[in-house]
């Protein structure tokens, strides 16, 4: 496949307890650029058959917490097709999150609307053709 404008890639993660950092809970915001950067590898090797190396982030936006016992939606969309340069659009969603109370230590919920989390703006260069 060759880099195309609109191209996407999906994930989803859940988000461990062992990554709770602060108080109710939150994960740090390095957290969904970690993420960012697994879902611009999986395009760079889809579009361009190389793991591709990041360049730059820019516009890195913190919308909503993210928190432990979260599923996690990371999208990843090609926005400019440079020679050697992909620009990428970044979002993290929440679309479930724990609900435990002291009965259902483990209960969660899918939300009825995904809280959008996180944005991006992400450059990565790969090898010429």
């Amino acid at each position: 496949m060759t880099a195309t404008v609109g191209t996407r890639v999906v994930h989803r993660r859940y988000v461990p307890y062992s990554h709770a950092h602060y108080a109710g809970n939150l994960v740090d915001g390095a957290y969904s650029l970690g993420l960012f950067g697994d879902v611009a590898t999986e395009m760079c090797i889809l579009t361009d058959g190389d793991e591709g190396l990041f360049a730059s982030y820019s516009d890195v936006q913190f919308r909503e917490p993210v928190r432990a016992g979260d599923v996690l939606e990371i999208t990843c969309e090609v926005t400019r097709v440079g020679s050697r340069s992909r620009e990428l659009s970044f979002t993290v969603s929440v679309v479930a999150r724990g609900a435990a109370t002291a009965d259902r230590p483990g209960a969660a919920s899918m939300l009825t609307e995904p809280l959008l989390a996180t944005t991006a703006v992400g450059t990565v260069v790969v090898p010429p053709a």
